[in-house]
């Protein structure tokens, strides 16, 4: 997914999803057993493990596994649930629920439970990494196991997540060429990874639960209950508690938002019979950055005229016009045939009989580019309109064009609540809620993209989301974060960049908060592309800090991780936890900038000693403090002798830093 920032991502969120299904609906008939367990599921060694559903109140309930059997009864709302174990680790179980109905389930193992969570580098699928073919290929491991949530939004806490087994989500299936390759479009690459190097040093079966969607700010993973508690998010809460879903009324909004924001839709632009020979003109499908419109940000209206034979008017038909950047509102003829805002999105109309006509016709497409590329963007062949019964009429060329409104002069759009995930507690309730209490042994997260412009108060959020899922599952369980990636252009001078101080973030919750690691990525991203494919290192880092914090491992887990200063003469001295071995890779060492009072930052020289570094610059005759690889794309090459990566830091704001400090 193109990189937002998170108001921006609401913005596009608002016609990209369907609506999801009312909570009466979705929850109306309750099964016996809760759809998380089917065949091939791992339970949670070593504890209790949960295991309950939904019968008549005051039933019994059995469910036997591994030669022991515990009883349970329905409460008054119908529940039920008996806790099992704790079993040893083991495959090839057999688990039989028995009650007012009877369920077996096959080929269970126990072992550990992840859940893996985030945006789109944790959705990024096995076949979007380096050598795909090879790592989908080699992907034969019976003793993991694999279970993707499907994307679903919900204003209230959730007790079932939807079940699609022949898109094999919301079941469980053995980890195979096929389920890693097939599973939603592909299984989670980073949790893959990660479970791998689990299964493989542990010797344990491992059940991966992949819950993430991509784009999406870490607000919406959130329970309403947790960001009560933070001051900027309880009127985002109040919002989503009191919404309505009515179609009609969010059309109109809308509408009214349109009208409001945009003189094209005010002067009829999509109109049939509209003078645009004052209008510009651009040959199309064209990426508005390789035209005149490069770096435009706004509204833009584009009209091309077609000639039609007698034999197709009236006809209905189809139009099509490939991607467009981001959103679109499509018209033929003055009469809307479609509208959509996914930027990568084909886009493909049916055009209502009675709305062709012989002769001239003119489509005209409203865009609305938020930020970044813009237009219609993808190839001369997809654009074409398909009226019934008659020979298709290509729409790539000369078309004309005019802007309207910059983005900067817009008011915020209408969110409708009920689709767009990038709304507080709606991810929660939709993605997480259906899972607790499953037993699970931690969790790891990829997320922060969508946070990068709100890094001071991520500090707090972060923490509270993580210190929410342990609430709800009423387990402290291990928390493992991964860190933002390089990114973007490589600075020439040392500046403030948005990226690093999510990155702060991400490591003062990894410091703070027990039992959390962090995998530092600041090595292996890509400045073209936020997705970057090597995700292998990402899973093992993971791995790494899973063995460590959560197993009991004695073995380097982390890179660097600077723990304090001192000043000595024109110099600054640095000292690093995890500093065994320290190494410049690649030759000299860099990332270093250093400030004296003025606090004007320059590319220093750096020179290790021992498990220190001292850092120095010609002209800073008195420094104060130090950044490293403090940039959205730093040159950095600070590592140990595990060959783990420093995490970037600065220590003109750690410790004790100010909620406003900038």
């Amino acid at each position: 997914m193109k990189h937002r920032q998170a108001a921006t991502l609401a913005a596009l969120a608002v016609l990209a999803f369907p609506a999801a299904p009312s909570a009466n609906a979705q929850q109306a008939r309750k099964p016996f057993l809760h759809p998380l367990f089917t065949d091939n599921m791992v339970l949670q060694r070593g504890a209790p493990a949960p295991v309950w559903g939904w019968t008549t109140p005051g039933a019994a309930v059995s469910v036997t596994v591994a030669g022991k059997t515990v009883a349970g009864k329905a409460a008054a709302d119908g529940k039920w649930m008996v806790r099992v174990g704790p079993l040893q680790a083991a495959t090839n179980l057999t688990v039989t629920v028995k009650g007012p109905q009877t369920v077996t389930l096959k080929n269970v193992a126990a072992g550990d439970v992840w859940l893996c969570s985030g945006q789109s580098n944790m959705q990024m699928s096995i076949g979007s990494v380096n050598y795909p073919e090879a790592e989908i290929a080699g992907a034969n491991h019976p003793n993991i196991r694999l279970y993707t949530v499907q994307d679903t939004v919900a204003l209230e806490p959730r007790e079932l997540a939807p079940v699609v087994p022949d898109g094999l989500l919301g079941v469980w299936s053995v980890c195979s060429p096929a389920s890693v390759s097939e599973t939603a479009g592909g299984f989670s690459a980073v949790a893959y990874f990660f479970g791998r190097k689990l299964q493989k040093e542990l010797g344990v079966p491992i059940g991966l639960i992949h819950s993430s969607w991509g784009g999406t700010i870490a607000e919406a993973w959130t329970s309403a209950a947790a960001l009560q508690t933070m001051p900027d998010f309880r009127a985002a809460v109040a919002n989503v508690k009191s919404a309505g879903s009515k179609t009609s009324d969010f059309e109109k909004q809308m509408q009214d938002w349109w009208a409001a924001n945009d003189t094209g839709s005010a002067k009829g632009y999509q109109s049939l019979t509209l003078d645009t020979s004052g209008w510009k003109t651009m040959r199309v499908p064209q990426n508005w950055n390789d035209s005149e419109l490069s770096g435009y940000d706004g509204v833009a209206w584009f009209r091309r005229e077609f000639e039609l034979p007698a034999s197709a008017a009236g006809k209905p038909a189809q139009i099509s016009l490939g991607p467009i950047d981001d959103i679109d509102t499509t018209f033929v003829n003055g009469v809307a045939v479609g509208s959509a805002s996914v930027w990568d999105q084909n886009r493909s109309y049916k055009v209502p009989a009675g709305v062709l006509k012989a002769g001239a016709n003119v489509v005209a497409v409203r865009i609305l580019d938020t930020s970044g590329p813009g237009g219609i963007c993808g190839a001369a062949y997809q654009m074409r309109l398909e009226p019934e019964g008659s020979d298709a009429v290509g729409l790539a060329g000369v078309w004309s064009y005019a802007t309207t409104t910059p983005m900067a002069q817009t008011k915020p759009m209408p969110a409708r609540m009920d689709s767009n995930p990038n709304i507080a507690t709606v991810l929660y309730n939709g993605m997480i809620a259906p899972l607790v209490p499953y037993g699970i042994k931690g969790a790891i997260w990829y997320q922060g993209e969508s946070n990068a412009g709100r890094a001071y108060q991520y500090r707090t959020l972060l923490p509270t989301m993580i210190r929410d899922w342990r609430t709800q599952w009423k387990q402290d369980f291990p928390f493992f974060i991964v860190q933002l990636a390089n990114f973007m252009a490589v600075d020439d001078q040392p500046k403030a960049d948005p990226w690093p101080e999510l990155r702060e973030a991400q490591l003062m919750t990894a410091q703070k908060t027990p039992k959390v690691g962090m995998a530092v990525a600041i090595d292996i991203g890509d400045a073209q592309d936020i997705h970057p494919k090597n995700k292998q290192d990402v899973g093992l880092r993971l791995a790494l800090s899973a063995l460590s914090i959560a197993y009991g491992k004695t073995l380097e887990y982390s890179g660097p991780v600077y723990s304090g200063m001192q000043k000595t003469g024109s110099a600054i001295r640095l000292k690093f936890t995890h500093a065994a071995g320290l190494t410049a890779k690649g030759g000299e060492l860099k990332g270093f900038a250093i400030a004296g009072a003025d606090r004007k930052f320059v590319w220093a020289k750096a020179r290790i000693e021992g498990a220190a570094v001292v850092v120095s610059a010609p002209g800073i005759a008195s420094p104060v403090a130090v950044r490293y690889a403090w940039g959205n794309n730093p040159v950095c090459n600070l590592v140990n002798k595990a060959d783990l990566p420093a995490s970037p830091f600065r220590t003109d704001q750690w410790p004790g830093v100010t909620a406003n400090a900038k």
